[in-house]
């Protein structure tokens, strides 16, 4: 599946029926083992990113976002959704030109978030929200059958409040949102909610810990589960404890575990 619009309309078959995990690699070598699973689509992490590069999350620019979107999306063979965050504009006009860009990489599909950057805590205004959305449906037109994805962040924003992100997100839909999500929520009556509330639209799901598996959710009507950051906070907790170790026991039992050379060699030949 090496063409990119055969990659879209993978992807976008995917949010057809039945539930699928879209797991979040942060670097091509993450991207390859992730596809080598059998997983039918990845999707990019930001805060997996901005960790690689020695930064916090959502301070990555935009130039390397796209470097990165680029690199993933031509290192295998499966639809690769974007992590836009913000989509690094705030008015609408500039989220266009921006979403446009991204849709240049290869990938199949981004998502689109509602919550304040710079620092701020909160989301944005709702009218310019529901822009925002507009605007990126507009770059989605001339891209085929892109899914895009509206994100609305209260839950991990500083503003759980159920009934606002549903509004937020059956506006988000009606505006051209392809999939529907809402990370941090957890419960599974408020996750059942939000499936009722956007249907027939797709729901995504971030599972970033143990609070639930994947015939819960399918059985809750989920269609998509993706795990953000936490196979990047996964591989560096593996690296911090052996480092950690080294640097203050001088002992190596932490890297006597590790996989070995030879056994990754032969995963990347």
């Amino acid at each position: 599946m090496s063409d990119p619009a055969d990659r879209r309309r993978a992807f976008r078959q995917l949010h057809q029926s039945g539930c699928f995990v879209i797991p979040n690699p942060w670097d091509v070598g993450s991207a390859k083992l992730l596809a080598q699973l059998g997983f039918k689509a990845l999707a990019s992490t930001s805060s997996g990113l901005a960790w690689s590069l020695g930064r916090q999350d959502n301070h990555a620019t935009l130039d390397q976002v796209l470097v990165h979107l680029r690199a993933l999306a031509s290192a295998v063979d499966v639809p690769v959704s974007a992590d836009f965050e913000g989509a690094f504009a705030v008015e609408p006009e500039e989220v266009e030109v921006n979403v446009a860009s991204a849709l240049t990489t290869g990938i199949a599909g981004l998502s689109v978030e509602d919550s304040k950057k710079g620092g701020a805590r909160g989301l944005l205004d709702f009218d310019l929200s529901v822009e925002r959305v507009r605007a990126a449906r507009a770059a989605f037109v001339r891209s085929g059958d892109s899914v895009l994805t509206a994100r609305s962040e209260g839950f991990v924003a500083g503003q759980p409040d159920l009934r606002e992100t549903i509004r937020r997100l059956v506006a988000y839909a009606e505006a051209g949102a392809d999939c529907l999500f809402a990370p941090g929520i957890r419960d599974k009556n408020d996750i059942a909610t939000v499936v009722k509330a956007v249907a027939p639209k797709p729901v995504n799901v971030l599972v970033s810990s143990d609070f639930t598996n994947v015939t819960d959710l399918t059985q809750l009507g989920v269609r998509r589960i993706s795990v953000g950051g936490a196979l990047a906070r996964a591989a560096w907790s593996g690296f911090l404890a052996a480092a950690k170790e080294i640097a203050e026991k001088g002992t190596f039992t932490q890297v006597a575990r590790a996989i070995p050379g030879a056994e990754l060699d032969g995963r990347f030949a």
